[in-house]
């Protein structure tokens, strides 16, 4: 083999890094663009409308072609794999595509992300499937509260039967998101730790962010998480945590009585761009770096005109080589000069 030949081949061999020297580790699915909440926040009812056109079943990729991209990446260096949406539950046999993901050499961990609905009905299925972890979108336990931030739909009694259906079934540890905006339910942010403080359960804090183009985000909305840390702080005494791991988003409180922890994902106040190593596959086979993209790589188009392995592979590495993404940390900018982003419910959140 020649000089040239070793150094192409070494570099096909070796884990691809972006421009600020972040590797890819963990790959974010959205399987269904649909949802059955409407959160003003995602996915507002004046917009996503009863005649809304969403993807038709033919244009989102199917599980054989999901399968051959997560392969792809995984040859990259991704670990963890993630099911989003829209609502992942609300895609038919996903629990299959949670076992055939589970069974791929490489992948170390394979969750999923729900707004609990439905969770109730699967949360064994996907257990027996391979499904390790999963988190559920729950911004309040106050019933009027839960209907404003679903967009008018009840089911929070669902959401509840779903999170301890999955305590049952062991897809722990459980993880609860709640996005927090002022004035909508910021007032219920502690009821939610002292429902689940001492079940094994982590209560997550989301600071309002501002995904896509249609939720009207503003930052006089935001609740700082370093505010809430110090109200629950006030009521049962925390202290900060060590990550679990590197380019882990929340930051951590164990409570001082040894009851658990809390966690705040603070995208706003304090962005993690630095350490993120995250891509995001849209269920139309679009290839996302940042939630906040405003363009993506189509791979569908690929993958259905004959690309080989190979050519997959190759083309997701140029895309990752070429990441500068750092949306957060450059947000101030972008009030001057506003980007068009990709909506949070087609990319995954």
């Amino acid at each position: 083999m020649s000089d040239e030949s070793s150094v192409v081949a070494l570099a096909a061999r070796q884990k691809p890094k972006d421009t600020l020297g972040r590797p890819l580790h963990d790959l974010r699915i959205s399987v269904m663009d649909r949802c059955n909440f409407r959160c003003p926040y995602c996915m507002p009812r004046e917009q996503f409308h009863e005649n809304y056109r969403f993807l038709k079943p033919a244009e989102r990729l199917s599980f054989d072609e999901i399968l051959r991209v997560t392969r792809a990446f995984v040859d990259l260096g991704v670990r963890k794999v993630r099911l989003t949406g829209g609502e992942p539950l609300l895609r038919p046999n996903v629990a299959e595509l949670v076992g055939e993901l589970s069974a791929l050499e490489g992948v170390e961990d394979v969750a999923l992300t729900t707004n609990g609905v439905l969770l109730a009905k699967h949360a064994a299925e996907l257990k027996a499937n391979g499904l390790k972890r999963v988190t559920v979108s729950l911004d309040s336990l106050d019933p009027t509260v839960f209907a404003k931030m679903s967009g008018g739909f009840s089911g929070l009694e669902q959401v509840l039967e779903g999170i301890q259906a999955a305590i049952d079934s062991g897809l722990t540890p459980i993880k609860i998101n709640a996005v927090v905006e002022r004035g909508m339910n910021d007032h219920t942010a502690l009821d939610l730790v002292e429902r689940y403080r001492g079940t094994g359960v982590i209560v997550r804090f989301i600071e309002y962010m501002d995904v896509g183009n249609r939720n009207h985000w503003s930052l006089d909305r935001v609740v700082p998480s370093h505010e809430l840390m110090q109200r629950i702080h006030a009521r049962w005494p925390v202290h900060a945590a060590a990550g679990n791991y590197r380019g882990e988003v929340a930051e951590r409180y164990q409570f001082d009585d040894g009851s658990g922890e809390v966690g705040f994902i603070s995208s706003v106040t304090q962005p993690f761009c630095g350490d993120c190593s995250r891509a995001r596959l849209s269920s139309e086979g679009v290839l996302y770096t940042c939630l906040f993209a405003a363009s993506g790589t189509d791979l569908k188009g690929p993958l259905r005109d004959g690309a080989s392995d190979q050519e997959l592979t190759d083309l997701i590495r140029s895309v990752w080589v070429r990441r500068e993404d750092r949306y957060s940390e450059q947000r101030a900018l972008q009030k001057e000069h506003p980007l068009r982003k990709i909506e949070m419910y087609y990319i995954g959140g």
